[in-house]
C-alpha cells in the first residue's frame, strides 16, 4: 500500500507569551537547582562540611525554590489586581493604547464601562472595531468593502433567442444566489 500523504501541517495561531513565561520559569528553576547542587558538593568536598549539613542545606535550598515558584503566580495576580484596582495611581506606567482604528485584545483586560467595570478578550482574543453613522443615521460597523461598487459580468450563449427567453427566471435566480453568497463573504 502506498501512502500518499507529503505531511500533516498544524497552524496554531495564539498568544504564547504564557508558554514562554512558564519555559523561562522552568529554565530558572532548573539553573537554581543545579546551582544549589554544584554548591552543596563544592562545599562537602572543598570545605569538609559534613555530607548531613550539606544535604541538610540543599533540601532548604530547593523547598525555597519549590516555594518561590508555587507562591509566584499568586504574587503576580495579586499585584495585577492592586495595580487594576488603583488605576496604576503611579504603581505601574500604563500607557494608553490608541484602538481608534481597530484592533485585537489578545489577553484578558478590563475596562471603565459606566460605573461598573467590563471585561474583554476573557475567552480568546476579541477584534475591536470602531462605529461609524452611515447616510441614515444607524450606528454599526464601517465596510471599507461597501465603499466600492462592484460589477459583476454574465455572458450566456445560447443556440437562440427562445432558448434564453425559456430560462431566462432560472438564470436570473443563479444569478441572484451568487450575488447574494458574495455579499455576504464580503
Amino acid at each position: 500500500m502506498v501512502d500518499n500523504n507529503d505531511g500533516l501541517y498544524v497552524v496554531i495561531d495564539g498568544d504564547i507569551a504564557p508558554l514562554r513565561s512558564a519555559l523561562a520559569d522552568a529554565s530558572r528553576l532548573s539553573n537554581s537547582f543545579a546551582n544549589n547542587l554544584t554548591r552543596a558538593f563544592t562545599d562537602a568536598s572543598l570545605k569538609g562540611k559534613a555530607l548531613s549539613e550539606v544535604l541538610r542545606s540543599l533540601a532548604f535550598s530547593l523547598s525555597q525554590n519549590t516555594l518561590e515558584a508555587a507562591l509566584a503566580p499568586i504574587s503576580r495576580t495579586f499585584g495585577d489586581s492592586l495595580t487594576a484596582l488603583l488605576g496604576g495611581a503611579g504603581l505601574a506606567p500604563a500607557a494608553p493604547v490608541p484602538f481608534a482604528r481597530g484592533g485585537v485584545i489578545s489577553s484578558p483586560v478590563t475596562f471603565p464601562l459606566g460605573s461598573r467595570r467590563g471585561l474583554a478578550g476573557e475567552a480568546g482574543p476579541e477584534a475591536i472595531l470602531p462605529l461609524a453613522r452611515g447616510r441614515d443615521g444607524r450606528l454599526g460597523v464601517r465596510s471599507e468593502a461597501g465603499a466600492a461598487p462592484v460589477n459583476v459580468t454574465f455572458n450566456v450563449t445560447t443556440r437562440d433567442a427562445e432558448s434564453f427567453r425559456r430560462s431566462e427566471g432560472q438564470i436570473a435566480a443563479m444569478l441572484a444566489r451568487v450575488a447574494g453568497r458574495g455579499q455576504r463573504n464580503l
